[in-house]
């Protein structure tokens, strides 16, 4: 398989960086929550929720990349932070920021964003084990 420009994946220095992003991303989130004076508790019950998402891989990697990166782009959060913010939602807030946060996370972790082809592929980069020689 081929990895790089060439393949659609990030090597070298601007993978380093979008991971330090991702990391900056998570500090970021988790600052803005704790210094609202969020429950601790609604970050444990609802960090990884957008990791249910995976479940549509059983439709297949097509429909389980969309699902996926629906879920694992800033733009949703992100809007929902402003509206929350524009409509005085503490609890909408807070829940943007637990998302941005798990994205940062796995960006960090250098989980990224996945193509149609295999849940491994992902744009930072194959993850997980390497493909079956034989397939």
């Amino acid at each position: 398989m081929l990895s790089g420009p060439a393949s659609g994946s990030v090597l070298g220095w601007p993978k380093i960086l979008l991971r330090l992003e991702g990391a900056a991303l998570t500090a970021a989130a988790l600052f803005a929550y704790f210094g609202l004076g969020a429950d601790w508790r609604l970050l444990a019950w609802l960090f990884l929720f957008p990791d249910l998402s995976m479940a549509f891989y059983l439709a297949g990697p097509r429909i389980g990349a969309i699902a996926y990166n629906t879920a694992h782009t800033t733009i949703i959060p992100f809007a929902v932070l402003g509206a929350g913010v524009y409509l005085g939602q503490g609890l909408m807030i807070s829940i943007a920021l637990i998302h941005l946060s798990h994205i940062g996370f796995d960006r960090m972790l250098g989980f990224g964003l996945k193509y149609g082809t295999a849940f491994g592929d992902t744009h930072l980069g194959r993850v997980g084990r390497p493909p079956d020689a034989a397939t």
